[in-house]
């Protein structure tokens, strides 16, 4: 009986220690339930499951929104607002900073606006006002989701965090994720470089480490004002960009330059906030294109006096002289056709440039001088204008045709004028070279209007013929002279063809170049003696001179290109390299970099006239002073992708850097002594000025 006596005092105590034993506690919940009001629904989440000794707390507020339905960033845009939290009613709360993800750009009907769909979670930074103690969380949210319509939405959530270790919840992955989609500042992944404003209108130059792929920015300013969303331009590969964007409903008078702006760049995951102010910049406005464009204009009217327009002036002028007696109605037309030649050369080159762009190929104002079969082209082209200003051969026309064009036809001007445009791409002007670099660097919008401005510029002398005339009956009447005098311009035309020979001997070598210009004496000794055969056998010098013809096309493919010759001497010219100028300023020298090719006649202009002269050239003797030369002749990705940094494409480009200068001085096309001395002092900075007595 004892025995059993004790086994039921033993079973007594295990049921009532069983009865008074405490349950396990079960897992605090780090997150509130789903709250669902209208197309959107929303909890509050915690990365911690307790307080532990945190000075600040790791929240978050996740959204879910249905298909269709968006919500706002801190800075909505053209409608809508962000986010309002209050938290009146949580105990042991001192503050609760919301922290944005990067947003998405939401465009409808004109509007811009910034946001999310689908989907976001919000980061928040609680600070406990007792950091180890118990925290009480109350949110009263309020959001605007739209769709179609817009409807505000409020949630009313309560989340209590307990005091106890502070271990992560299920939700602390999503919270961290939420948190690196915040942008910071300096972030090593993309950067902005530059933000320039004109008016209503800012420039925005960002750069991205591994390239940009679908790159916005977001601006914000006090007082805030909405901008449009940025039209884009890739540059160098696609490692920058450079974008525009508008203010929409500028207050009159608004000038961005000055002042202070947050952007916030954004290309996928990526993004980074960075604080700016804005400084005074062209080219960024609607009005700067105005502006772009009456540059252009000057810089086409100013290429008529330019070197390589010169040669075509032969032809301008038998245009001329030929109206000579002619009724005003006839003139009009005649300097109208040459003018229409003009301006359809340029819309086709700029077709031309729009495509390579896009293709994502190097573009520049006459970078066709680098492919030796345009050179081949333009050479026979020459050889046959001078060989019809010799009288070797006519190209008649069909009687109709003939008769609808007024007589002697206005296919010659427009031919002459379309001439003219391509003698003209090897040069670059004062403000032409402006007017492409800014083009280049816009949409095919502004490529079309700016190559337009410049035909019109060009064609200008003929369309003020046109305009009055009268000015063609001042000039005697046509004679025997003209004879003589298209002889004479027969040999300029000739002199240029020369020219694009010398040009093409440093794409495919001497030899070669010799070669095509021996088949051009060909061509016109077979024209020349087709045409004092019998009537029966002159089709025979034509068909031979086409036969040569084909032939100097055939050449530089078989031969193919050789290297360069060397035209200046090494001991004075170092070839380009743009880690080499960084290198030399770093050590306390200047550089002098010259772009330049065989086929730009500014270029060549400007070595003999200034550079390899006078006082320019005894300033490269000094070993402080680096002269970098960037041979253009031929196609080249480097030199390229340093013009297009520099918002230019097109050369002549030169470019001082030094100590005082460490991101360059950049020359006029048109170089001159004095403002090439000048520029090499200021880069050369205190250092220079130290030294002289």
């Amino acid at each position: 009986m004892k025995r059993y006596a004790s086994l039921a005092v033993v079973l007594l105590g295990a049921v009532t220690l069983g009865l008074t034993a405490t349950p396990p506690a079960k897992a605090q919940e780090a997150q509130t339930p789903w709250t669902k009001a209208g197309p959107v629904e929303a909890r509050l989440v915690s990365s911690v499951r307790g307080t532990g000794d945190l000075t600040a707390l790791p929240l978050g507020l996740e959204l879910r929104l249905e298909p269709g339905w968006k919500t706002y960033w801190r800075s909505p845009g053209d409608a809508g607002f962000a986010p309002r939290l209050d938290w009146t009613g949580s105990a042991n709360l001192k503050d609760a900073a919301l922290s944005y993800p990067a947003p998405h750009r939401f465009s409808v009907l004109g509007f811009e606006t910034a946001g999310y769909d689908v989907e976001a979670l919000f980061p928040i930074r609680a600070t406990p006002a007792e950091p180890g103690k118990p925290v009480d969380l109350t949110l009263n949210a309020e959001l605007l989701v739209c769709s179609e319509i817009c409807v505000p939405q409020n949630f009313k959530l309560a989340l209590a965090l307990p005091a106890g270790p502070a271990d992560p919840s299920e939700s602390a992955n999503d919270v961290a994720r939420a948190q690196a989609l915040v942008p910071r500042q300096d972030n090593g992944l993309l950067t902005v470089d530059a933000v320039r404003a004109s008016g209503a209108a800012l420039e925005v130059e960002a750069t991205a480490a591994e390239g940009f792929v679908s790159p916005d920015v977001f601006v914000e300013t006090d007082p805030p004002l909405s901008f449009s969303a940025p039209k884009t331009v890739f540059l160098d590969n696609d490692r920058r960009v450079r974008m525009t964007l508008q203010v929409t409903d500028a207050p009159q008078g608004l000038d961005l330059a000055g002042r202070a702006l947050t952007l916030t760049l954004v290309d996928g995951a990526r993004a980074v906030e960075a604080p700016a102010t804005a400084v005074p910049g062209v080219g960024a406005a609607s009005g700067g294109l105005a502006a772009m464009l009456g540059v252009a204009l000057l810089g086409g009217l100013i290429l008529n006096l330019m070197p390589c327009v010169l040669p075509v002036l032969s032809l301008k002028l038998l245009s001329v002289v030929k109206q000579g007696g002619r009724a005003p109605r006839a003139v009009r037309a005649g300097f109208l056709a040459s003018a229409a030649g003009i301006l359809t050369s340029f819309l086709l080159l700029a077709s031309a440039l729009v495509a390579v762009k896009a293709a994502g190929g190097a573009v520049g104002w006459g970078i066709q001088f680098q492919q030796p079969l345009f050179l081949v082209f333009m050479v026979v082209l020459v050889t046959l204008f001078s060989a019809n200003l010799w009288g070797l051969f006519e190209v008649p026309l069909p009687r109709a045709l003939a008769d609808r064009l007024d007589g002697d036809g206005l296919a010659g001007p427009f031919a002459t004028g379309a001439f003219a445009t391509l003698l003209a791409t090897p040069c670059s002007a004062p403000f032409l070279g402006t007017a492409v670099g800014f083009a280049l660097a816009k949409g095919p919008l502004e490529v079309f209007a700016i190559f337009a401005a410049l035909g019109v510029g060009l064609a200008s002398p003929y369309l003020l013929v046109a305009a009055w005339p009268r000015v063609a009956g001042w000039l005697p009447r046509p004679g025997r002279w003209m004879a003589t005098l298209r002889v004479v311009m027969g040999f300029a035309l000739a002199l240029t063809a020369l020219w694009l020979l010398s040009v093409l001997t440093v794409q495919i070598g001497g030899a070669a170049a010799v070669g095509v210009g021996l088949l051009m004496l060909g061509l016109v000794a077979a024209l020349g003696i087709g045409r004092r055969l019998p009537a029966a056998g002159r089709r025979a010098g034509p068909a031979l001179a086409g036969l040569l013809a084909v032939a100097a096309f055939v050449l530089p493919a078989a031969v193919g290109p050789s290297a360069a010759p060397v035209t200046e001497s090494a001991a004075r010219w170092v070839p380009f390299s743009e880690a080499a100028i960084r290198e030399q300023v770093a050590a306390g020298r200047s550089v002098f970099v010259d772009v330049t090719a065989d086929w730009c006649i500014t270029c060549q202009a400007n070595k003999k006239l200034v550079l390899n002269r006078g006082a320019v050239a005894a300033r490269f003797d000094d070993p402080a002073l680096i002269a970098m030369r960037a041979d253009w002749t031929r196609p080249d990705e480097a030199i390229a992708r340093f013009l297009a940094d520099h918002g230019r494409y097109g050369i002549p480009f030169n470019i001082v850097y030094g100590p005082g200068a460490p991101q360059g001085i950049a020359l006029p096309e048109l170089l001159g002594e004095a403002a090439v001395i000048e520029a090499l002092d200021r880069a050369a900075g205190a250092q220079r000025t130290a030294a002289r007595p």
